[in-house]
């Protein structure tokens, strides 16, 4: 299983970003696909996730800023960020949940395969 994770960069704030994260090795359909983000020395937080059913969750910081969709042909999700803040700024990873058809899985231990990251730097 491979999850392939691409798009960060540097943006200024205000700008937008649109991170996407190649799946491989799986059966995307069985899988929800979760978005969290770290800043160093700091937890893993989570951001999104798109359940298998195709429902969204976000966390409270997002407030309408991001947008998760999945493109099931492609075994592709996205996450579409606006209105980025330099607190924003964090390696990004994209991750796989076995979980059931309507869930919305929130920790770390809920998801199985993890992509490598992909960095989002957010300048004021």
């Amino acid at each position: 299983v491979q999850l392939q994770a691409s798009g960060g960069g540097l943006v200024q704030a205000g700008g937008s970003l649109r991170l996407s994260c190649a799946a491989s090795g799986l059966t995307f359909g069985s899988y929800a696909m979760g978005w969290f983000r770290q800043v160093t020395g700091l937890e893993r937080e989570f951001v999104a996730v798109i359940s298998r059913s195709g429902g969204k969750s976000y966390a409270d910081f997002v407030n309408g800023r991001f947008t998760t969709s999945r493109d099931s042909p492609k075994n592709t999700v996205y996450l579409q960020m606006n209105s980025l803040k330099p607190e924003d700024t964090a390696v990004y990873y994209c991750a796989a949940s076995s979980s059931r058809w309507y869930s919305f899985p929130r920790l770390l231990s809920d998801y199985k395969y993890w992509g490598q990251g992909t960095l989002v730097t957010v300048s004021s």
